[in-house]
This record gives structure tokens, C-alpha cells and sequence, in this order.
């Protein structure tokens, strides 16, 4: 049987959606993606590397500082004066101090920047500093 007077009084009242549970769990699927989530880092320029038969692949937590063929340097997609490249690499390292940098030079650069570049690097406290290249195929 249909209770009609039971139905009446609550008629007055409405119906409510508790939507913090929903709320909490978007929070938490947020977390886990800004956790999980490798950022890539460039150099901001692009640069034809000089390739080698030995070139090996280096993993993603590298610090990335590019030399242009008019021998301009880039860390992080910004120019940075030669001169500076040591306080960005110990701001860089203190972030993360297990990373290596990979200097990205053009093969048209001065050898003379690349050189004065990496010596800022261990300089700075790097431990590990290299130079890409692509991987010669015609071997």
C-alpha cells in the first residue's frame, strides 16, 4: 500500500548530493598525476648534433644546456650568458643533485665554448658531464 500522508510531508524536503567524496578523490587522482609525471626538460634551441658510431643513450634526468652554431648558450629554453652558467647549473644540481648534464653543442660550434661550458659544469659541482651526439648509422 502507498503510504499518502508519509509522501506529503516529505515532499517539502529535498533531495541532497553530497558531492565532497567526489571532490576529494578528483584531489587525490590530481596528486598522483603531478607525482607521477616526468617533466621533460630542453634546451630551447635546436641544434644538428655531430653524430658518432659510439654514441649511447643516456637516461631523462639529465640537465640539458645547448650550444648554438653562433655559439650562443641555452638552458631550460633561456640564453644564458657563458659567465652564468655555473650559478644555473648549481641551482639546477641543488634541485636535483643526482643528474648529469649533456651538453647539446652544433657541430659548427667553437670547441673553445663547449669547452669553457662544461668546465663551468664541473665547476659547479657536476659529476657527470658528456656531450650528445646522434648515432652514426652508416658504420
Amino acid at each position: 500500500m502507498l503510504n499518502i500522508t508519509a509522501s506529503r510531508r516529505n515532499k517539502g524536503q529535498g533531495v541532497e548530493l553530497n558531492i565532497a567524496p567526489l571532490i576529494d578523490m578528483v584531489f587525490i587522482l590530481l596528486i598522483f598525476f603531478l607525482v607521477t609525471t616526468s617533466f621533460v626538460r630542453e634546451t630551447g634551441v635546436d641544434v644538428e648534433r655531430p653524430s658518432a658510431a659510439t654514441a649511447v643513450t643516456k637516461n631523462q634526468s639529465s640537465i640539458l644546456i645547448a650550444v648554438t652554431r653562433d655559439n650562443r648558450v641555452f638552458m631550460e629554453k633561456r640564453e644564458l650568458d657563458p659567465r652564468t652558467v655555473r650559478a644555473n647549473v648549481e641551482r639546477a644540481l641543488a634541485e636535483n643533485p643526482e643528474a648529469g648534464i649533456v651538453v647539446v653543442a652544433d657541430k659548427e660550434s667553437m670547441t673553445g665554448m663547449v669547452i669553457e661550458v662544461m668546465d663551468e659544469c664541473r665547476l659547479a659541482g657536476a659529476k657527470n658531464v658528456s656531450i650528445a651526439a646522434s648515432l652514426d648509422s652508416g658504420g
